[in-house]
């Protein structure tokens, strides 16, 4: 028995072309079928997927900072002026100066880095004021000031438009009076 090899132009499960050991030569030969797809089903035609709207909120924190020696107090209370409620957020806090090894850090506040404090809001309603966060971390030794920058690195799904509002610098020399932002 011999084998039969097709060659030719396969499209879509047909060979267009000539079967070689067929018996028959050249051109005018009928288009042989050969096994393919049963049916191609047509691909169903994505339909617009209409998302839920994203929250928006304008998040921004004052409050004050004193430096005593190597001890830096924070007060900030958190401020979202709307559209959006937000259910809960985080700001950071940069220090210019690393941070004692040892830190009491009250509840909802972490330590992320060398010189990074983590803080959580908690809820903020629309036009509302959160709870007021208060923390003294340790400074790794006692410089004549330190630059303290504030902002929020997470709102809870919500978008923020107006990032200056939240974002801070603050210069805080070694009196031991506040310096406010």
């Amino acid at each position: 028995m011999r084998k039969r090899w097709m060659r030719g132009l396969v499209v879509w499960g047909v060979v267009v072309g000539a079967a070689a050991g067929a018996g028959v030569g050249g051109a005018g030969l009928p288009a042989q079928a050969v096994p393919g797809p049963r049916s191609v089903a047509a691909a169903p035609v994505p339909r617009p997927v209409h998302a839920a709207p994203v929250p928006e909120a304008d998040l921004a924190h004052h409050g004050s900072a004193t430096l005593t020696g190597d001890r830096v107090d924070v007060r900030l209370v958190p401020v979202n002026h709307g559209p959006s409620a937000v259910p809960d957020a985080t700001v950071r806090l940069r220090w210019s100066v690393p941070l004692a090894v040892r830190q009491e850090l009250p509840d909802g506040c972490a330590r992320a880095e060398e010189r990074v404090v983590l803080c959580r809001t908690g809820a903020l309603a629309v036009d509302g004021v959160g709870e007021r966060i208060t923390l003294r971390v340790l400074l790794a030794g006692a410089p004549p000031e330190v630059v303290l920058d504030l902002d929020t690195v997470w709102s809870g799904g919500a978008v923020d438009r107006h990032r200056e509002n939240d974002r801070q610098r603050v210069l805080v020399l070694a009196t031991g009076d506040p310096y406010a932002f």
